[in-house]
Formats: structure tokens, sequence, C-alpha cells
């Protein structure tokens, strides 16, 4: 049997897919753009895809944003198949950039928050940043931002429990269990899973399936 930290650690993190440094500001900026994409209710392939002809175009800072304007976010959105979500999405964008720009930028937020919750606030006050959102953002920021503590998400640890792992080997691995869930769990694909048979849930069904 595959040891299964062995297996979660040679899951690449969508940031790390993504060729994101998150120790750079710049690159925690593409990140809490990716996470806004991944918030709503779309396949993360979509939110990847987008994200991409995003940077392609150049659209990967706030003052970028708010100079392509509403028309042309509709655009690209459109364009990387984000069509759902294309106008609202637009007008959070701008919106948030904007309100970004306004507060001195996210490394001045996080900064003057007084504590994880505090920042947690400070990022929810945000348009567009949910608590989907920013345990996205905040999550791969753990040991980056001093402030980045984030209680791990439902999914990661529903599924972390079935795997037997502790409550800091969650934390640790929120984001490739988080990435299990969309990828495999949600589609049933447990045969292929990666840490499929050192799921109690998968071996409780493989065992129905047998009886």
């Amino acid at each position: 049997m595959v040891n299964r930290l062995r297996a979660l650690s040679r899951i690449p993190s969508y940031s790390r897919e993504l060729g994101l440094d998150l120790r750079r500001p710049n690159d925690r900026f593409k990140w809490f753009l990716v996470s806004l994409l991944f918030a709503k209710r779309i396949s993360a392939n979509v939110a990847l895809r987008t994200y991409r002809m995003f940077e392609a175009e150049g659209l990967v800072t706030p003052e970028a944003i708010l100079a392509a304007g509403w028309d042309r976010l509709v655009e690209v959105l459109d364009a990387a198949g984000y069509v759902r979500y294309d106008f609202s999405t637009a007008s959070t964008l701008l919106e948030t950039m904007g309100k970004i720009k306004e507060l001195g930028g996210l490394e001045r937020i996080h900064q003057e928050a007084t504590d994880p919750q505090d920042l947690e606030r400070r990022l929810q006050e945000l348009r567009g940043v949910g608590p989907v959102a920013c345990n996205i953002f905040l999550r791969e920021l753990r040991g980056i931002w001093s402030k980045a503590r984030p209680q791990p998400s439902r999914v990661a640890v529903e599924l972390g429990r079935s795997l037997g792992l502790s409550g800091q080997e969650i934390e640790r691995f929120e984001s490739p269990l988080v990435r299990i869930h969309l990828e495999f769990c949600k589609r049933q694909g447990c045969v292929s899973c990666p840490v499929g048979n050192n799921c109690r849930n998968f071996r409780s069904q493989r065992s129905r399936a047998r009886g």
C-alpha cells in the first residue's frame, strides 16, 4: 500500500502547477486572482484556463485589470469559457481591484491585520471574497504570511479523516486533499485516485460491492 503522506506530497498545489512562487508579493496577488476565479461554482479546469488567459493578456495586477475595463474583462472571461459568471465576475474584479489599491495592496492588508481572524475579516470585506475564496487564498500562504492560519475546509477535513490523518496532517496537506476531492471524489474516480487504497470510504464501498 502506497504511503498516504508520500502520495499526498506528490500532488502539486494549483499555485505550483501555475508556476507561482508565493514567496513573491506579485505572485501572491496572482494567487489571489486565481482564488477569486476558483471560488465560483465552476470547474477547476475552467478556472485555471481563465487565469492563464488573464496572464497571457497581462491582466495580473490591480492596475492592469482596472485599465482593461469591464468590456475587455468580459471578453477574456468568455474566451476562457468562464461564461456563466462573466458579467458579475468582471464587475467584482473591477470593484475589488479598486478597493485593494485604495487600501494599499494585499501586503498592507496583511501587515495591518492584528491576528489571523482579523486578516480573514479584512479580506472578506472585499467584494467577491467570501469564506471559500478566503480559504483558497490563505491556505497556500501558511508559513509565508504569519497571519495566514485559516481553519481547514470541510472537504479537506472529511477526506483527511477518511485517510486517517491527524489534524496537523490535514492542515499540512489541505491543498492536495482539496484537489483530490475536486478531481476524484466528486467524479467518483476512486479507482484511479492516488490515495484510493488508503481511503476508508473507498474501502467500505468496495466491500459492499463485493458483498
